[in-house]
């Protein structure tokens, strides 16, 4: 490995004699470090150590290969050149000493000294190889600190964020315009920032042609005069603005210029933000009156703004100094201000500043509360050189607070006033909540227990603990009973949703007896509508419950009796007529026309006793019916001319219908008779003399709760309204009632709203009625609306056909009556109609006869028969005999009643013969 640091030997190469030993020791006598080699390659060795110069003798080189040294030599680095000095007998010019001329290119920097010589000339040369070998070195160290500027240079160039270039001027032959620039230098910033790639070396016109004369004359100003320009420049299709400084580098002649781009996009937007930022937190500050302080405590300034000045009573453009801070503060918080403000400035401390103090007005005199906050500002000795911080003026709050403590100190006083007041309050709302006779409880909306009254806790005998703070449903009272928890828990959710729930349930109480109570639950509604709390309620009325069995079942009894009475004078009233014109009838004398009035007398009886009977059967609802689908708006409008009949001129009748499409599916006769009976007894209540009103329309449910257990659905309501005299409120729940009636003797029997009554009950709907004295009488029918099956006509009412006698003509007529007088009756009249027929006393005789005869067109049947019901009897000749048909004949039946007729022909008792023989041929024509 070579040397790399300066050695100050000489090596010397003579091999022969004692040449080398003389050159050392001169070289040593003059201080001068010296080595002998003994060969070349030894000499290129110690080279390798280390050598300032080498003496060499000239036949220690022509005896040797010259090649090694030659290649050591070459290998030197640029800024060495080894010196020799070559020892020759010929000296170095080549007309003497041609070999000379190899030497020099082999040694290069060779000094040729021929001998003899004297020694001081030996030791000149050698010094003076010897300084020449220092500035060697010397340059040696200068180039490598130019090599490491160079590099570091060419970092920061390459490396830095400004954009920088080095260009080159072009003039024209004036010298004075410039026509184009090169780059000379370009690092990655400025290729970056202008978009200029791969400008090196190139010309402005060969990258940017469009590139303005105005920066050409601009640089060339500066390439010029040797001046500089700063200037901001925004290049619009880069989107950023540039702070660029010019100026001129190398001489005059060289005419080049650098350019350094700083982006200054950020900044700029940086600036704006702060500005505007500044602009709001000054706005912020005025409106909000926060002032800025800063005191200068080196220099004992203080800067206050005119929102500060303004906290301690001065004027706006009045110098301040710490004085009047000081003087200004009031006396009681003087202390604890300067001592908050000591903290802040001593760097052992450093406090944060945050005192509220009282300031006296300087000018006014006002006493006014500011609220400061700073922070102390120290230099790198630890030394605190300003303090900064802001000013509120909180007098306004100081007021607000100071009213707030005084107004709480009233709020207190009036809390304990008022808690006592409700301790006393609940002591005595506890007192009556224990004393009531109600069993009480006071639920959340989720039915969770919260308060029990004392006579629940005594009727269940069970404790405070046991029911408080558990859902109701599952307290002693309800537990076991699935179907009363469910309902419990139903009537909490309802009773949350706002409505008033009553109910009749069984519960335990003490000692698991039964008892039956009845029970409600009431919302306490809030201040914005919400439910707050449910009250729970309860009464035993299992006593009550008793006493009003053993009334109603003698209020039974009473209305039987009251029934069977009515019933009986009616009947007997008719009987009286049966029977006088029987006795009539069997004079002999008598005449033709009297036997017929006392016939149709009899026959017109027989239908009043039957019409008497069918109101009692609608009443009680155990009229055969039968319904049809019609359209209740078309007969509405159609009994209208009638009612105008019946209730007669003076009357005026109106009808307004709000509804199309109004089908419902019920007896029409008895719909139509309903509203007569209604319209006769408007009539009368308006003494013939007023307004008979009629609406019919749709609506979507019951307006009304209806205990019957109707339905939900869309009801057609049919209200008759009149002026009449109106109905007194105590008796509106009688007149449904059979044989109650206000007319007079004679003039009403008391049944015609018992049949309304009847009717729509039976038909699936309702009725109800409003009245006021002096007013009149509303009555609304609520019939159930059907849908008209598609390609189904609607009912237009049965219009009897023609009731001439329809002759037997031979067939055969299986007659099934209990009766034996009404099977007597019925079996002889059939034969005198023409027909053939056979008697059988119950539906199993009726099943034999028909499985051994088999020969029979129809059968008549009673319903009512002990055994097989006529029902039971047609449903199984149905079945055995499909093509046989069945007419079926009542007077009652709860069957028919409940269940309706199962598809069969009904004949009701009492029946006209040709009524009879008219159905018989209808059912078996099919």
């Amino acid at each position: 490995m070579k040397r790399t640091t300066l050695s100050e030997r000489a090596l010397v190469l003579a091999p022969r004699g004692r040449d080398s030993a003389i050159a050392t020791a001169m070289l040593q006598e003059a201080g001068i470090e010296a080595a002998i080699c003994s060969s070349l390659p030894v000499l290129i060795d110690k080279l390798n150590e280390g050598a300032a110069l080498v003496i060499v003798t000239e036949e220690a080189l022509t005896t040797s290969d010259l090649g090694p040294l030659s290649k050591w030599l070459g290998d030197q680095e640029e800024w060495s050149d080894l010196p020799f000095v070559l020892l020759t007998n010929r000296g170095g010019g080549l007309e003497r000493n041609p070999a000379a001329h190899r030497f020099l290119e082999v040694l290069g920097n060779v000094t040729f000294l021929e001998r003899p010589f004297h020694p001081t000339t030996l030791v000149s040369l050698a010094r003076s190889a010897l300084r020449n070998r220092r500035r060697q070195y010397d340059a040696r160290a200068r180039l490598h600190e130019l090599q490491a500027g160079e590099e570091r240079y060419r970092s920061l160039f390459e490396a830095i964020d400004s954009g920088f270039c080095i260009v080159e001027l072009r003039f024209d032959d004036t010298g004075e315009k410039a026509q184009d620039l090169r780059f000379v230098e370009v690092n990655p910033a400025f290729a970056e920032q202008t978009g200029y790639v791969d400008a090196k070396g190139r010309w402005m016109s060969e990258v940017n042609p469009d590139f303005e004369q105005k920066w050409l004359d601009l640089y060339g100003d500066v390439a010029r005069t040797g001046g500089s320009v700063r200037f901001e420049r925004s290049y619009l299709h880069l989107g950023r603005l540039f702070d660029v400084h010019a100026y001129r580098v190398g001489g005059p002649a060289q005419r080049r210029v650098a350019i350094l781009f700083n982006d200054i996009t950020a900044r700029r937007h940086v600036e704006k933000r702060l500005r505007e930022s500044e602009e709001r937190l000054r706005l912020a500050t005025e409106s909000a009156e926060v002032g800025f302080w800063d005191v200068d405590v080196i220099n004992d300034i203080l800067f206050w703004p005119r929102q500060v000045k303004a906290m301690f009573g001065i004027s706006a453009n009045v110098p301040v100094s710490m004085a009047d801070f000081h003087t200004g503060l009031h006396p009681e918080d003087r202390e604890p201000t300067r001592a908050a403000f000591a903290a802040a400035c001593d760097p052992d401390v450093r406090a944060l500043y945050d005192v509220e103090y009282r300031t006296i007005g300087k000018e006014d005199g006002a006493i006014r509360w500011v609220a400061a906050k700073g922070r102390g500002i120290f230099d790198d000795d630890g030394r605190c050189v300003r303090v900064l911080g802001t000013a509120i003026d909180i007098t306004a709050r100081k007021r607000t607070e100071q009213a707030l403590k005084e107004l709480n100190e009233t709020l207190e006083r009036r809390v304990a006033e008022r808690t006592a007041e409700l301790v006393e309050s609940q002591r005595r709302f506890r007192g009556i909540f224990d004393s009531a006779l109600q069993f009480m409880a006071l639920l959340t909306p989720r039915g969770t227990v919260v308060e029990v009254n004392q006579t629940a806790l005594d009727w269940s005998q069970i404790g405070l603990r046991d029911i408080v703070g558990k859902p109701f449903w599952q307290t002693a009272p309800m537990r076991g009973n699935t179907r009363l928890q469910e309902a419990i828990r139903s009537g909490i959710r309802r009773a949350a949703a706002g409505e008033i729930v009553r109910e009749e349930h069984e519960m335990r109480g003490a000692g698991e007896v039964r008892a039956i109570v009845d029970f409600s639950l009431k919302p306490v509604i809030g201040e914005r509508g919400e439910t707050t709390w449910l009250v729970a309620e309860g009464r035993d009325i299992t006593d009550l419950k008793r006493a009003q069995d053993a009334l109603r079942q003698a209020q039974k009894l009473e209305a039987v009796g009251q029934l069977t009475g009515g019933v009986a004078h009616d009947f007997n009233n008719l009987l009286t007529i049966i029977r006088s014109s029987t006795d009539l009838l069997r004079k002999p004398d008598l005449s033709e026309e009297r036997r017929r009035r006392y016939v149709d007398a009899i026959a017109e009886t027989v239908d009043r006793a039957a019409k008497l009977t069918g109101q009692l059967l609608a009443f009680a609802r155990r009229q055969a019916l039968k319904p049809e689908v019609f359209d209740a708006a078309q007969r509405v409008e159609a009994i209208t001319d009638m009612l105008r009949t019946v209730v007669g001129d003076r009357i005026e009748v109106t009808t307004h219908v709000s509804c199309d499409d109004c089908y419902v599916e019920a007896d029409l006769s008895q719909f139509e008779t309903a509203l007569v009976n209604i319209a006769v007894n408007a009539r009368d209540a308006m003494n013939g003399e007023g307004r008979l009103t009629l609406r019919l329309w749709e609506a979507e449910a019951l307006p009304f709760f209806s205990g019957d257990g109707i339905g939900a659905g869309r009801f057609i309501c049919v209200s008759i309204a009149d002026t009449g005299c109106g109905i007194p409120r105590e008796r509106l729940g009688e007149i449904f009632e059979p044989f109650f009636t206000t007319k007079e003797i004679g003039k009403g029997t008391g049944l015609g709203l018992s049949q309304v009554y009847g009717f729509v009950k039976q038909s699936g709907g309702d009725v109800t009625v409003e009245s006021e004295l002096g007013r009149g009488t509303t009555f609304t029918l609520y019939l159930p609306l059907v849908e008209l099956m598609e390609g189904a006509a609607p009912g237009l009412s049965d219009v009897k056909a023609s009731l001439a006698f329809a002759e037997g003509r031979g067939h055969r007529v299986l007659v099934v009556e209990d009766n034996v007088d009404v099977g007597a009756f019925s079996t002889q009249l059939l034969q005198d109609l023409g027909y053939h027929t056979t008697w059988a006393a119950s539906g199993s005789e009726a099943l034999r006869l028909l499985a051994e005869e088999g020969c029979f067109d129809i059968v008549f049947s009673d319903v009512v028969m002990p055994g097989m019901s006529g029902v039971e009897l047609g449903q199984e000749i149905r079945r055995r005999y499909p093509q046989l048909p069945v007419v079926l004949t009542s007077g009652y039946s709860h069957v028919l009643a409940e269940e309706g007729r199962h598809g069969f022909e009904l004949l009701q008792k009492p029946y006209a013969a040709e009524e009879l023989s008219h159905v018989l041929q209808r059912v078996m024509q099919g």
